[in-house]
């Protein structure tokens, strides 16, 4: 077995490492769209601020048939790193996950990191960070899209670059069924990893939501919101608010629940969150945002985002939901919300199911999405490994 850098000229490299990619993800999630080819190769050409990519492919007699890709952190967490690594299906069980996870390995060594963090898909958890109501069946058995700690998804505004082990990104929850069931689980046990967060992923049927109900709810959450007045845009942030957003951005891995792993809050200022607006371009994602100004000081205090990949029109990830602390109490959570999906159908008339990661501890971000219809289709597991 050959395991080298992927070349971000070599094309036919890059194709036979999206097809195992998509097939994976496909495999895994079929209730998600296909996965974002311009999406998936931007890593190599418009990296997020701060993230060194190393990209190995592995080959069998000069076929490609898994790869693994870590993400060096240069600006704070340096001594973590995160990873996404796949094996083609038809290939598995012939060592190629393992010697591209030793692999990394010695990259990660190389670069002195302590840890590594990764995702694998594992069942839903029990109790009311998990359980479907009345037993329902979840939609699919797993989610493409990786979740960073705390639950969000990667390359946005509140997401860490977390990846997959053992097949693409998402994960489940540790103990609710014998890892075995869930090749990446194993795989992930297998190497010593330890499962650091659950999370859950939820889904919005936007083709069943009730749009009378929807501005009932922002009506009431406006009616406790007084001295504050909301916000909104299209792509990127209007430049008197990158100051405030900056500081919302910093703030979410000390407020998000994060179990086990040891991770800290990212130093964000208005030119690194500028910076990952640009690279947001570069891989097509559109953006809407609504956000909460509190009167009295000017500042904006409360920030939601919901993105849609550029190859669908049908689906979008709802991604970060933040309040300051010190104005938390009047709703703006929900205010924001609830207001963003009407402000993006507004420009996405097609869309049909927001999709969003929240921590299985998070019990008051819960709360808020199952008021707006979010249910629970899919488990999350963050494994971290000493490296």
């Amino acid at each position: 077995m050959d395991i080298a850098t992927i070349d971000r000229t070599d094309q036919p490299t890059l194709d036979a490492a999206y097809r195992i990619a998509a097939t994976v993800e496909a495999t895994e999630s079929p209730d998600l769209p296909p996965l974002c080819r311009r999406r998936f190769e931007a890593a190599l050409w418009h990296p997020m601020p701060g993230i060194d990519t190393r990209w190995s492919v592995a080959r069998l007699d000069g076929v490609p048939v898994g790869w693994v890709r870590i993400n060096l952190h240069l600006l704070d967490n340096t001594e973590n790193a995160s990873i996404e690594l796949a094996v083609d299906p038809a290939y598995r069980r012939r060592g190629v996950g393992r010697a591209l996870a030793a692999h990394a390995r010695r990259l990660l060594r190389e670069a002195g990191c302590k840890r590594v963090v990764g995702s694998a898909v594992t069942p839903l958890p029990d109790g009311p960070g998990g359980a479907i109501p009345g037993g329902t069946t979840p939609v699919g058995p797993g989610a493409s899209a990786s979740g960073g700690p705390g639950g969000t998804t990667p390359d946005e505004p509140g997401a860490s670059a977390s990846g997959g082990l053992g097949g693409q990104p998402s994960a489940g929850a540790a103990g609710a069924t014998p890892v075995g069931e869930f090749p990446g689980a194993a795989f992930a046990a297998a190497l010593g990893a330890r499962p650091a967060l659950v999370d859950v992923r939820r889904r919005l049927d936007v083709t069943a939501l009730d749009r009378d109900r929807l501005a009932a709810l922002r009506a009431r959450a406006q009616s406790t919101a007084a001295g504050y007045r909301t916000v909104r845009w299209h792509g990127h942030p209007p430049p008197e608010h990158l100051a405030d957003l900056a500081y919302l951005e910093g703030r979410l891995l000390a407020d998000a629940p994060l179990g086990d792993l040891e991770w800290e809050p990212e130093r964000m200022d208005a030119e690194r969150l500028q910076g990952m607006e640009r690279a947001l371009d570069a891989r097509g994602v559109r953006r809407y945002s609504v956000a909460a100004v509190h009167g009295a000081s000017g500042r904006l205090v409360a920030w939601s985002v919901l993105s849609l990949a550029a190859n669908t029109t049908r689906h979008a990830w709802q991604q970060i939901t933040i309040v300051d602390p010190a104005h938390r109490g009047h709703r703006l959570g929900l205010l924001c919300k609830a207001e963003n999906l009407e402000h993006t159908l507004a420009y996405e008339p097609e869309l049909g199911a927001v999709d969003t990661y929240n921590a299985a501890a998070n019990s008051h971000m819960i709360a808020i999405n199952e008021q707006l219809g979010f249910r629970p289709v899919a488990g999350s597991t963050e494994w971290q490994l000493t490296i």
